[in-house]
């Protein structure tokens, strides 16, 4: 656990491409607990009351995000939200998706 605190305490870095995708054996040492490598790209579906949770953190994501400058794809249903990472850039992952990816972890335990 401490490792995603670390995670979700950076910052990310631009990425305009011409840098290589992470290998996969840096994937599965960033791997985050309840997040699924798919293909290209990490997600998970975070699950909630109501449509109103939803928004809310779909709103929140969004401000996070933003601020990041790093966006996720989501998916929003009537209770849920699938959030799904990737770094079109470099055409797959990096460092950013799951320094955001720990902390979308973070605002779904506020």
């Amino acid at each position: 656990m401490g490792f995603v605190c670390d995670l979700s305490n950076k910052h990310c870095k631009p990425c305009e491409g011409g840098i290589p995708a992470l290998t996969q054996a840096e994937i599965d040492d960033l791997m985050i607990p309840g997040w699924q490598q798919e293909g290209q790209a990490i997600a998970k579906t975070f699950t909630f009351k109501d449509y109103y949770q939803v928004i809310a953190f779909v709103n929140a994501v969004a401000w996070m995000t933003h601020r990041e400058d790093h966006h996720p794809d989501l998916t929003v249903t009537f209770n849920s939200c699938r959030v799904e990472y990737s770094t079109h850039a470099i055409g797959g992952l990096s460092e950013n998706d799951f320094v955001c990816a720990a902390k979308v972890d973070a605002l779904f335990t506020l």
